[in-house]
């Protein structure tokens, strides 16, 4: 499952700044990859993609995401680690019906 852009996510990352990452990637594909090993990684990432969606909007974007385990080599060894697909959808503008 690679988009092309892998963004790993670790207990310590900023979400602000995952989401900021990911939302300029975002904006100039169609997909990204995000990558976390552990309960921290994973609840950073999904924090970051909860922001990046706020971020997206002004662009007329939305995001959503499709997780999935993968195996990743960490030094000399392999984990599982959750791979979430996030891909931008265009949001279409709700048109407010008036009553004539």
């Amino acid at each position: 499952m690679n988009s092309g852009v892998t963004l790993k996510v670790s207990a310590k990352s900023n979400p602000n700044a995952v989401a900021g990452a990911l939302a300029a990637a975002l904006r100039e594909r169609n997909s990204v990859e995000l990558q976390a090993v552990g309960a921290g990684a994973i609840n950073q990432a999904i924090k970051a993609v909860a922001i990046a969606r706020s971020y997206l909007k002004g662009a007329q974007f939305d995001a959503v995401c499709t997780p999935s385990f993968v195996v990743v080599a960490i030094g000399e060894s392999e984990r599982t680690a959750i791979s979430l697909l996030v891909e931008r959808r265009k949001v279409e503008e709700k048109v407010s019906k008036g009553e004539d």
